[in-house]
């Protein structure tokens, strides 16, 4: 007998979410049955999602580092993937600040009184730079402190590179951590369709309505910049570099796209995305190290985002920026992509430092907050296929 050829995971997945969307257009006129009874099993899901990402972190760094068996060449990677991150995320600002002016002429001024918006303080480079080393072992997993268990898992790769043969039993039980965490990863991704449902669910049930309002424009003029990024940046990159077509490589990336969206979580799509970067033929230990990595620091979606607010909320106020003004804003943004990583609220602290650099009024983040969370789900997908694009490229590279 023929064995009966099972959906894949990705169609799973892309039903739970046509299921959610039509689910919460049917609950808009009550979306506190969304909230109260679908969101908590949303959140269980994500719960579980984040309960494995901080193991998967630290013991695939740790096994990717130890297998290098080359201190030099993690260095050589990490440069590699650090290059790639900044060069996508100046263009994606080139492309959201193009779009955002290419549209200002259906970003119409309004009345901006009474807006009001405290944005939350950015830190600064050298608290930054201070606060990726941890001051102790525990503190960072039990915050999910991304960058420093990136540097927790760096510096034990590093220590039984350097001992030599007196690591080998420390190597080996790394190897079975990470081995049993993506064992019960893979256990927690076959619930991906029903976490989908009930995470998107109650996200249309709230914010249908201002999909259809005033602001659909700037959301329109921001998914636009998304996919052009992704279909121009991206898959020319995966094509040119790491000689994967761009059919196969969105194909692939669908389960971990769709997840992104649902759940607007970069972190917590770090799973699927090694499944899926290690589908396309991408090295386990350059997977291991970059995509934890593109999922602290990489933030392309977010500097779309930026471009095309910085454009709307100037508009609103009836002001035009001045091509030094928008130079400023692609520096600022790129380096803030960086400067910010790991912080909650990054896309809004970011956004608010972008503003302040071209003295424009803070208060504007208000006009764009309320759906705040509709960018974020298209802006973690960008996220985390630029991560897979990065993936893909340096492995070629190093082959």
């Amino acid at each position: 007998m023929k064995e009966k050829k099972k959906l894949p995971l990705a169609a799973w997945i892309f039903m739970g979410l046509v299921l959610g969307i039509v689910t919460g257009i049917c609950l808009m006129g009550s979306p506190e049955i969304a909230t109260t009874y679908i969101k908590p099993f949303g959140t269980l899901f994500l719960n579980l999602i984040k309960f494995i990402v901080v193991p998967i972190v630290l013991f695939s760094i740790m096994v990717g580092v130890i297998s290098m068996k080359d201190i030099r060449k993690v260095g050589k990677i990490g440069a590699k993937t650090v290059g790639f991150y900044m060069c996508t995320t100046a263009v994606a600002v080139v492309i959201g600040l193009a779009l955002g002016n290419a549209s200002k002429g259906i970003f119409e001024t309004i009345s901006t009184t009474g807006l009001e918006y405290t944005a939350t303080e950015a830190p600064s480079f050298i608290d930054t730079l201070v606060n990726i080393f941890p001051s102790n072992i525990i503190s960072p997993m039990a915050n999910t402190n991304m960058l420093q268990v990136i540097v927790i898992a760096l510096f034990f790769g590093f220590g039984v590179i350097s001992v030599g043969e007196k690591g080998k039993a420390f190597a080996e039980f790394a190897e079975s951590a990470n081995a049993v965490s993506m064992m019960i990863m893979d256990t927690i991704i076959k619930f991906s369709p029903v976490g989908v449902f009930c995470l998107i669910t109650p996200v249309v049930a709230e914010n249908g309505a201002g999909i259809l309002g005033n602001l659909a424009a700037v959301l329109l003029v921001a998914y636009v910049g998304y996919l052009l990024h992704m279909i121009v940046v991206y898959s020319i990159s995966a094509k040119v570099f790491a000689k994967i077509s761009p059919l196969r490589f969105f194909k692939t990336m669908a389960p971990a796209m769709i997840m992104a969206f649902s759940s607007a979580s970069s972190v917590g799509t770090l799973p699927l995305n090694l499944e899926c970067v290690e589908k396309m033929g991408a090295k386990k230990d350059v997977a291991s190290f970059v995509l934890p990595l593109g999922a602290t620091i990489n933030m392309d979606g977010t500097a779309i985002y930026q471009g095309v607010c910085a454009i709307f909320i100037a508009s609103c106020y009836g002001l035009d920026l001045t091509l030094a003004q928008q130079l400023t804003i692609i520096l600022t943004a790129t380096l803030a992509s960086i400067g910010t990583a790991g912080v909650p609220g990054a896309g809004m602290i970011m956004l608010a430092m972008v503003l302040q650099s071209v003295n424009l009024p803070i208060e504007g983040i208000a006009l764009v907050a309320g759906i705040d969370r509709i960018f974020d789900m298209g802006r973690t997908v960008v996220n985390i296929t630029g991560d897979a694009a990065c993936t893909l490229v340096v492995s070629k590279t190093e082959a």
